[in-house]
C-alpha cells in the first residue's frame, strides 16, 4: 500500500478545522488567553483544480489578525516564499476590490506566519525563516530589502516544546498520535499501525471525540493510495525538475548561454518517453510543435 505522503498535514487540518480547536491552538503558542467571545473567522485556501487544501490552515481573529498556520513533515525552507503566496489569496478573499482604489487608507489584519514541524529529522525546538534569505545578492548593487516575511517555526514532536504542547490538549494528541504510529511502524504495516494508535488514543482518552467521529476518516487520511489524477501530477512535476536539473548541467557543459532551453529540451523528451501527448508537452515546455514532432518520433 502506498503512503500518502501528504497524511499528516492532512489529519492535522481535519484536526484544527473548528474555531475553538484554533483559538486552543493559538493561545498555547502564543503563550496567551483568545477570549472565548473572540470572533475566529476560518478562511483556509481551496484549489478547485486539485479538490484539495492549497494552505493547511488560515483564519482571522476578530478581524484584527489573520494566522497561517502550515504543518510540515519534512524542513522545507521554501516555506516563507509558499507564504507569501498564500498571503496574498487570504487578502484578496478578505479585502474588497473596490476599496483599493479609494483615497482612504484600507485597513488589514496583520499576518502571523507559524509553521509546525513533526518530521524524524533532527530540528530545534524553535527556528525563524526569512523571506530575505532567498534574495538574490546582486553583484555591484546596494539593495534595499524593503519586504520580509518571518515564519516561526516550531517542533512539535512529542517530548519537544514541551510548555506549548500540555497547553493544547488537541496539539499534545496530536503528536502523540503521530508518535504512536511510529513506534507500531517498527514491528507493523502502516494500516495496522494506524488502526492501533487510534485504538490506544481512544483507551487512554486522548483526542476521544475526534477519533469516534472521525477515526474512518483519519485511517483514509494515514493509508490511502494516492489517485491517479495525483500520481500523473506528482510524476509530471518530478520530471520536470530531473529534466530542468539534467538539461541546465549539459548547457553548462556544452557551454550553451540558455541552459534553461536545454532543459526545456530534457523535459520534453522525459515526458514524450513516459506517455505524455504532445500538447500536454508544449503546454509544459513552450516548445514549437515542430521541435515537439521530432522529439515524440525518436522518444516516444
Amino acid at each position: 500500500m502506498c503512503v500518502n505522503k501528504k497524511h499528516k498535514a492532512s489529519v492535522f487540518s481535519a484536526l484544527f478545522s473548528e474555531p475553538d480547536a484554533l483559538r486552543e491552538l493559538y493561545s498555547a503558542i502564543e503563550g496567551i488567553n483568545i477570549p472565548k467571545d473572540a470572533v475566529i473567522k476560518i478562511n483556509t485556501l481551496s484549489d478547485v483544480l486539485f479538490m484539495g487544501q492549497i494552505n493547511d490552515v488560515s483564519f482571522t481573529i476578530d478581524d484584527q489578525i489573520v494566522i497561517l498556520i502550515e504543518h510540515q513533515s519534512t524542513i522545507n525552507n521554501n516555506i516563507p516564499i509558499r507564504m507569501l503566496m498564500y498571503i496574498g489569496r487570504v487578502y484578496e478573499k478578505i479585502i474588497e476590490r473596490e476599496t483599493l482604489y479609494q483615497k482612504k487608507t484600507v485597513t488589514i489584519p496583520a499576518p502571523e506566519f507559524i509553521v509546525l514541524y513533526n518530521g524524524k529529522d533532527m530540528y530545534p525546538d524553535y527556528q525563524e525563516l526569512r523571506l530575505s534569505d532567498a534574495f538574490k545578492n546582486i553583484k555591484g548593487l546596494e539593495t534595499v530589502e524593503s519586504l520580509e516575511l518571518t515564519a516561526h517555526v516550531y517542533n512539535i514532536n512529542h517530548g519537544r516544546n514541551p510548555e506549548i504542547l500540555k497547553k493544547s490538549v488537541n496539539l499534545s494528541g496530536y503528536s502523540l498520535f503521530i508518535a504512536r504510529i511510529r513506534e507500531y511502524r517498527k514491528k507493523l504495516p502502516l494500516e495496522e499501525s494506524v488502526k492501533a494508535a487510534i485504538k490506544y488514543c481512544i483507551e487512554n482518552e486522548i483526542l476521544v471525540q475526534f477519533f469516534i467521529y472521525k477515526a474512518s476518516e483519519v485511517l483514509n487520511m494515514l493509508t490511502e493510495e494516492p489517485s491517479i489524477e495525483e500520481i500523473v501530477a506528482i510524476r509530471s512535476r518530478e520530471i520536470w525538475e530531473e529534466g530542468l536539473e539534467k538539461g541546465i548541467e549539459q548547457g553548462r557543459e556544452q557551454g550553451m548561454e540558455n541552459g534553461r532551453e536545454q532543459a526545456s529540451m530534457q523535459i520534453a523528451k522525459n515526458l514524450l518517453a513516459k506517455g505524455s501527448t504532445p500538447e500536454f508537452v508544449r503546454e509544459i515546455t513552450g516548445l514549437n510543435p515542430e521541435i515537439i514532432e521530432e522529439l515524440e518520433i525518436k522518444y516516444s
